[in-house]
C-alpha cells in the first residue's frame, strides 16, 4: 500500500502539470503515454516491439492522437493513413510468411485504434475544456476508489468472477454514488453548470469507465498476465492506469458535442 501511495504522488505530480499547461507539453507526454500502451499490448501478446509491426504501431498511435482530423501535413486524414497501415500490415504477413498471422494484423490494428482514439480524445477534451478533462479525471478516480472500498467494506455478490475475481456488485454500485458525489462537488465550487443531462452523463462515465477497466482485465486474463505493465511499482502499466480514461474520453467528448453543447 505504501508503494501505491508513494508512485501515486509523484504520477500526478507529473500527470496534472502537463494537463493545466496544455499544448506542445501534453501531446508530447501523450505520445509517451500512448507509445508506452502499445508496448504493454505487444508486451501481453508476445509480439517483439523492435520490429515492423511495432515501430509502424507506434508510428501510426501518435499520428492518431494528434488533435484534428487529419495530419497536418497535405490533408491527408487519418482514415487514409490507418487504410495504408491496414495494407501494409498485410502485406508484412504475406513477407513473414506467416510468422505474423492474421489474428496478430487484426490484434496491432486493434491495439493502435484503441490506444490512439482513447488518448486523441484527451487531447481533444483539453483543448476544449479544462474543467471537463479535469472533471472526467477525478469522476474516474472517485469511481475507481469508491468502488475498491465500498467493495471491500460491503461487497457479498461478484460482479464478474470470470474475468475479475474482486470486483462486487456493491463496488459497482459504491463506484457511482462517489462519482455522483464529485459531479456534485463540481458544482458546487461552480466549474460545471449542474442539469439532468449531467447527472446522466456523470452515471454513464462512471459505468463505461469500470466497464473499461473489466475489459482490460478481460484482456490481461486471457493472455494470463497479471499486470500489463511494471512502469508505475504498486499500479502496473499504463494500461492498468489508463484502461478507465481511454473508454471515457471518447464518450464524454461525444455526449457533450453532439447531445449537451457544453464543449
Amino acid at each position: 500500500m505504501k508503494q501505491r501511495i508513494i508512485t501515486a504522488i509523484i504520477a500526478i505530480a507529473i500527470f496534472l502539470p502537463v494537463v493545466l499547461i496544455g499544448e506542445v507539453p501534453l501531446i508530447i507526454f501523450t505520445f509517451f503515454l500512448a507509445a508506452i500502451g502499445i508496448f504493454e499490448m505487444f508486451r501481453m501478446r508476445k509480439l517483439p516491439l523492435l520490429s515492423f509491426p511495432g515501430v509502424l504501431s507506434i508510428v501510426t498511435v501518435c499520428l492518431l492522437v494528434l488533435p484534428g482530423n487529419d495530419i497536418g501535413y497535405k490533408d491527408i486524414s487519418k482514415v487514409e493513413v490507418g487504410l495504408v497501415v491496414l495494407l501494409l500490415l498485410l502485406s508484412y504477413m504475406v513477407f513473414s510468411k506467416n510468422r505474423f498471422t492474421f489474428d496478430d494484423v487484426a490484434y496491432t490494428a486493434l491495439s493502435v485504434i484503441y490506444i490512439g482514439i482513447g488518448f486523441h480524445f484527451f487531447i481533444q477534451i483539453r483543448e476544449e475544456s479544462l474543467a471537463y478533462l479535469v472533471y472526467s479525471l477525478f469522476i474516474i478516480w472517485a469511481t475507481d476508489s469508491g468502488a475498491y472500498f465500498i467493495g471491500r467494506a460491503l461487497g457479498k455478490r461478484k460482479l464478474w468472477p470470470d474475468i475479475s475475481p474482486n470486483k462486487t456488485v456493491e463496488g459497482f454500485i459504491g463506484g457511482i454514488l462517489c462519482a455522483i458525489l464529485i459531479g456534485v462537488l463540481f458544482n458546487v465550487f461552480g466549474y460545471i453548470e449542474w442539469s439532468i443531462g449531467f447527472i446522466i452523463t456523470t452515471i454513464l462515465l462512471s459505468i463505461f469507465g469500470q466497464i473499461g477497466d473489466l475489459a482490460e482485465s478481460a484482456l490481461k486474463r486471457h493472455y494470463d498476465v497479471k499486470d500489463s505493465g511494471s512502469l508505475l511499482p504498486g499500479h502496473g502499466g499504463i494500461l492498468d492506469r489508463f484502461d478507465s480514461l481511454i473508454f471515457v474520453w471518447p464518450l464524454l467528448f461525444f455526449i457533450f458535442e453532439r447531445f449537451l453543447h457544453l464543449i
